[in-house]
Protein backbone atom coordinates (compact mmCIF):
# COMPACT_ATOMS: atom_id res chain seq x y z
CA UNK A 1 0.00 0.00 0.00
CA UNK A 2 1.43 3.53 -0.92
CA UNK A 3 2.45 5.84 2.00
CA UNK A 4 -0.28 7.88 0.86
CA UNK A 5 -2.57 5.91 2.05
CA UNK A 6 -0.55 4.78 5.55
CA UNK A 7 -3.52 6.10 7.63
CA UNK A 8 -5.87 2.89 6.40
CA UNK A 9 -2.99 0.17 7.11
CA UNK A 10 -4.63 -1.40 10.19
CA UNK A 11 -8.36 -0.76 9.18
CA UNK A 12 -8.73 -4.49 8.46
CA UNK A 13 -6.18 -5.12 12.06
CA UNK A 14 -8.53 -3.47 14.51
CA UNK A 15 -9.27 -6.25 16.83
CA UNK A 16 -6.02 -7.98 16.61
CA UNK A 17 -4.21 -4.35 16.93
CA UNK A 18 -6.53 -4.24 20.33
CA UNK A 19 -5.67 -7.82 22.10
CA UNK A 20 -2.19 -8.95 20.71
CA UNK A 21 0.14 -5.51 20.64
CA UNK A 22 2.48 -4.93 22.79
CA UNK A 23 2.24 -1.90 25.96
CA UNK A 24 5.69 -0.28 26.94
CA UNK A 25 7.51 -0.11 29.89
CA UNK A 26 6.55 1.98 32.85
CA UNK A 27 9.94 3.14 32.86
CA UNK A 28 9.18 5.35 30.00
CA UNK A 29 6.42 7.04 32.31
CA UNK A 30 9.08 7.84 34.77
CA UNK A 31 11.61 8.96 31.72
CA UNK A 32 9.23 11.27 30.69
CA UNK A 33 8.94 13.05 34.41
CA UNK A 34 12.34 13.38 34.82
CA UNK A 35 13.72 14.02 31.70
CA UNK A 36 10.90 15.95 30.13
CA UNK A 37 9.53 17.87 33.51
CA UNK A 38 6.17 16.16 32.75
CA UNK A 39 3.73 16.32 35.80
CA UNK A 40 -0.25 15.08 36.24
CA UNK A 41 -0.52 18.82 35.13
CA UNK A 42 1.06 18.87 32.29
CA UNK A 43 -1.33 19.00 29.17
CA UNK A 44 -0.21 15.95 26.46
CA UNK A 45 -1.30 15.35 22.75
CA UNK A 46 -0.57 11.56 21.79
CA UNK A 47 -0.37 11.81 17.79
CA UNK A 48 -1.37 8.49 15.78
CA UNK A 49 -2.98 7.05 19.04
CA UNK A 50 -4.66 4.22 17.48
CA UNK A 51 -6.03 1.75 19.75
CA UNK A 52 -5.14 3.87 22.89
CA UNK A 53 -2.42 1.59 24.34
CA UNK A 54 0.08 4.41 25.16
CA UNK A 55 -2.39 6.92 25.76
CA UNK A 56 -3.61 5.38 28.64
CA UNK A 57 -0.46 4.84 30.09
CA UNK A 58 -0.31 8.58 29.91
CA UNK A 59 -4.18 8.81 31.12
CA UNK A 60 -3.10 6.82 34.00
CA UNK A 61 -0.07 9.94 35.14
CA UNK A 62 -3.14 12.13 35.35
CA UNK A 63 -1.90 13.46 32.68
CA UNK A 64 -4.82 15.67 29.93
CA UNK A 65 -4.29 13.85 26.96
CA UNK A 66 -5.67 14.90 23.14
CA UNK A 67 -5.34 11.53 21.04
CA UNK A 68 -5.02 12.53 17.62
CA UNK A 69 -5.61 9.79 15.15
CA UNK A 70 -6.35 9.71 11.46
CA UNK A 71 -8.09 6.26 11.13
CA UNK A 72 -11.54 5.94 12.21
CA UNK A 73 -11.72 2.48 12.65
CA UNK A 74 -8.97 2.47 14.95
CA UNK A 75 -9.72 5.94 16.79
CA UNK A 76 -13.44 4.39 17.48
CA UNK A 77 -11.71 1.58 19.19
CA UNK A 78 -9.39 3.48 21.29
CA UNK A 79 -12.07 5.94 22.75
CA UNK A 80 -13.98 3.04 23.73
CA UNK A 81 -11.26 1.75 25.50
CA UNK A 82 -10.32 5.09 27.08
CA UNK A 83 -13.79 5.60 27.74
CA UNK A 84 -13.45 6.00 31.57
CA UNK A 85 -10.14 8.46 31.52
CA UNK A 86 -12.93 11.91 31.58
CA UNK A 87 -9.46 13.77 30.73
CA UNK A 88 -9.20 12.33 27.08
CA UNK A 89 -10.45 13.83 24.40
CA UNK A 90 -10.29 12.15 20.91
CA UNK A 91 -9.37 14.31 17.90
CA UNK A 92 -9.59 13.26 14.19
CA UNK A 93 -6.53 14.74 12.67
CA UNK A 94 -3.13 13.90 11.53
CA UNK A 95 0.25 14.32 12.95
CA UNK A 96 1.12 16.99 10.00
CA UNK A 97 -2.60 18.79 11.01
CA UNK A 98 -3.90 18.12 14.15
CA UNK A 99 -6.26 20.97 14.76
CA UNK A 100 -5.61 21.76 18.20
CA UNK A 101 -4.60 25.35 18.74
CA UNK A 102 -1.30 27.21 18.85
CA UNK A 103 0.99 27.08 22.20
CA UNK A 104 -1.62 24.41 23.85
CA UNK A 105 0.13 21.38 25.17
CA UNK A 106 3.89 20.84 26.88
CA UNK A 107 4.32 17.37 25.45
CA UNK A 108 3.72 15.66 21.68
CA UNK A 109 4.33 11.82 22.12
CA UNK A 110 4.02 8.74 19.04
CA UNK A 111 4.45 5.67 20.05
CA UNK A 112 4.75 2.82 16.71
CA UNK A 113 4.04 5.79 14.29
CA UNK A 114 6.52 8.27 13.64
CA UNK A 115 7.92 6.40 10.85
CA UNK A 116 4.49 6.79 8.81
CA UNK A 117 4.68 10.88 9.19
CA UNK A 118 5.59 13.54 7.26
CA UNK A 119 8.90 14.60 9.13
CA UNK A 120 9.35 17.95 7.83
CA UNK A 121 5.62 18.62 8.14
CA UNK A 122 5.04 17.15 11.37
CA UNK A 123 7.76 19.25 12.87
CA UNK A 124 6.44 22.41 11.82
CA UNK A 125 2.95 21.21 13.66
CA UNK A 126 4.64 20.16 16.45
CA UNK A 127 6.69 23.06 16.57
CA UNK A 128 3.20 25.23 16.04
CA UNK A 129 1.29 23.14 18.88
CA UNK A 130 3.70 22.97 21.42
CA UNK A 131 3.94 25.44 24.68
CA UNK A 132 7.82 27.08 23.84
CA UNK A 133 10.08 24.72 26.14
CA UNK A 134 7.98 21.98 24.74
CA UNK A 135 9.10 18.98 24.53
CA UNK A 136 8.36 15.55 21.60
CA UNK A 137 9.10 11.64 22.50
CA UNK A 138 9.39 9.16 19.83
CA UNK A 139 8.40 5.72 20.95
CA UNK A 140 8.79 2.53 18.98
CA UNK A 141 9.00 -0.89 20.19
CA UNK A 142 11.41 -2.83 18.65
CA UNK A 143 11.14 -6.41 18.25
CA UNK A 144 14.02 -8.24 18.49
CA UNK A 145 14.99 -10.27 15.48
CA UNK A 146 17.40 -12.72 16.23
CA UNK A 147 17.89 -13.14 20.13
CA UNK A 148 16.67 -16.63 20.28
CA UNK A 149 15.81 -19.83 17.49
CA UNK A 150 11.76 -18.97 17.40
CA UNK A 151 12.11 -14.81 16.76
CA UNK A 152 14.52 -16.09 14.26
CA UNK A 153 12.32 -18.36 12.75
CA UNK A 154 9.33 -16.00 13.04
CA UNK A 155 11.43 -13.23 11.16
CA UNK A 156 12.05 -15.81 8.35
CA UNK A 157 8.30 -16.33 8.34
CA UNK A 158 7.52 -12.34 7.82
CA UNK A 159 10.20 -12.50 5.10
CA UNK A 160 8.69 -15.70 3.29
CA UNK A 161 4.87 -14.37 3.62
CA UNK A 162 4.69 -10.83 3.96
CA UNK A 163 3.19 -8.79 1.99
CA UNK A 164 5.20 -5.53 2.21
CA UNK A 165 7.26 -5.97 5.70
CA UNK A 166 10.95 -5.48 4.00
CA UNK A 167 9.38 -2.08 2.53
CA UNK A 168 7.67 -1.39 5.93
CA UNK A 169 10.83 -2.44 7.98
CA UNK A 170 13.46 -0.22 6.02
CA UNK A 171 11.03 2.69 6.14
CA UNK A 172 11.64 2.32 9.83
CA UNK A 173 14.85 1.44 9.84
CA UNK A 174 16.20 4.58 7.41
CA UNK A 175 13.68 7.55 9.43
CA UNK A 176 15.78 10.41 10.12
CA UNK A 177 15.30 11.30 13.60
CA UNK A 178 16.99 14.51 12.62
CA UNK A 179 13.81 15.13 10.48
CA UNK A 180 12.13 15.31 14.01
CA UNK A 181 14.64 17.43 16.41
CA UNK A 182 16.40 19.96 14.77
CA UNK A 183 18.11 20.41 17.52
CA UNK A 184 19.87 17.56 19.71
CA UNK A 185 17.50 15.05 21.32
CA UNK A 186 18.45 12.20 23.78
CA UNK A 187 17.52 8.19 23.49
CA UNK A 188 17.03 5.95 25.85
CA UNK A 189 16.13 1.98 25.83
CA UNK A 190 14.29 -0.85 27.65
CA UNK A 191 13.57 -4.41 27.71
CA UNK A 192 10.21 -5.44 27.36
CA UNK A 193 8.91 -8.85 26.90
CA UNK A 194 5.26 -10.26 25.49
CA UNK A 195 4.28 -14.19 25.76
CA UNK A 196 1.83 -16.22 23.82
CA UNK A 197 -0.07 -19.23 23.94
CA UNK A 198 -1.02 -20.19 19.84
CA UNK A 199 -3.99 -17.95 19.55
CA UNK A 200 -2.04 -14.72 21.33
CA UNK A 201 1.11 -15.59 18.77
CA UNK A 202 -1.81 -16.24 15.65
CA UNK A 203 -3.60 -12.80 16.78
CA UNK A 204 0.02 -10.81 16.92
CA UNK A 205 0.90 -11.82 13.44
CA UNK A 206 -2.30 -11.24 12.37
CA UNK A 207 -2.40 -7.83 13.75
CA UNK A 208 0.73 -6.54 11.31
CA UNK A 209 -0.77 -4.23 8.18
CA UNK A 210 2.61 -6.40 5.89
CA UNK A 211 1.37 -9.87 6.41
CA UNK A 212 -1.83 -11.95 4.28
CA UNK A 213 -5.21 -11.61 5.55
CA UNK A 214 -8.05 -14.80 4.71
CA UNK A 215 -8.41 -13.79 1.35
CA UNK A 216 -4.89 -13.88 0.61
CA UNK A 217 -3.37 -17.07 -1.63
CA UNK A 218 -0.82 -17.33 0.82
CA UNK A 219 -2.62 -16.74 4.34
CA UNK A 220 -3.26 -20.52 5.04
CA UNK A 221 0.12 -21.47 4.16
CA UNK A 222 1.46 -19.00 7.05
CA UNK A 223 -0.64 -20.01 9.69
CA UNK A 224 0.27 -23.79 9.03
CA UNK A 225 3.94 -22.22 9.13
CA UNK A 226 3.30 -20.14 11.97
CA UNK A 227 2.35 -23.54 13.82
CA UNK A 228 4.90 -25.29 13.09
CA UNK A 229 7.68 -22.84 14.49
CA UNK A 230 5.56 -22.57 17.80
CA UNK A 231 4.81 -26.19 18.23
CA UNK A 232 8.97 -26.59 17.55
CA UNK A 233 9.75 -23.54 20.23
CA UNK A 234 6.95 -23.53 22.89
CA UNK A 235 7.82 -24.00 26.22
CA UNK A 236 5.10 -25.12 28.60
CA UNK A 237 2.26 -24.32 26.11
CA UNK A 238 3.85 -20.27 25.55
CA UNK A 239 6.56 -18.06 23.74
CA UNK A 240 8.02 -14.86 23.95
CA UNK A 241 8.55 -12.10 22.03
CA UNK A 242 11.47 -9.79 23.44
CA UNK A 243 11.53 -6.00 22.59
CA UNK A 244 13.72 -3.10 22.71
CA UNK A 245 11.56 -0.33 23.55
CA UNK A 246 13.54 3.37 22.59
CA UNK A 247 12.61 6.69 23.53
CA UNK A 248 14.22 9.50 21.95
CA UNK A 249 13.08 13.01 23.19
CA UNK A 250 14.46 16.48 22.64
CA UNK A 251 12.88 20.25 22.99
CA UNK A 252 11.42 21.66 20.07
CA UNK A 253 9.03 24.21 21.93
CA UNK A 254 11.15 27.20 21.72
CA UNK A 255 11.91 27.02 17.71
CA UNK A 256 10.37 29.28 15.23
CA UNK A 257 7.44 27.25 13.07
Amino acid sequence: MPVKDATQRFSSRVDNYVRYRPGYPREVIQLLRDECGVSAESVVVDIAFGTGIFTRMLLENGNRVFGVEPNGDMRRAGEQLLADYPQFTSVAGTAEATTLPDRSVDLVTAAQAAHWFDPEKARREFVRILKPGGWLALLWNDRRLDSTEFLRQYEQLLRAYGTDYEDVRQRGMTLALEGFFPQSFETREFEYKQTFDYAGLEGRLLSSSYVPQKDHPNYDAMLSELRRIFDAHQVNGKVSFDYDTRVHYGQLGNLKV
